[in-house]
């Protein structure tokens, strides 16, 4: 079992600001990503974040692969 997460300010925006194991958050964050039709029609292993992920993720276009990366250090 994951142990819970606080999330950052920035990821709460998105999935909450209740502690949740990581695998959570990736749902959590796929969830939103899908509700906001925020995956590239053209290539739908890449992210185009809108405001509240380019502050979680840096930038504005992800790969799935690259997106637990730039998780890492909104979780405590």
């Amino acid at each position: 079992m994951q142990k819970p997460l606080q999330p950052s300010e920035e990821l709460a925006a998105v999935v909450g600001t209740n502690p949740l194991s990581r695998g959570e958050v990736v749902s959590k964050i796929w969830e939103y990503i899908r509700s906001h039709n925020l995956q590239n029609p053209e290539n739908r292993r890449e992210i185009l974040a809108d405001d509240k992920l380019t502050k979680v993720f840096g930038t504005d276009k992800v790969t799935m692969f690259e997106m637990n990366k730039h998780l890492t250090g909104h979780l405590k």
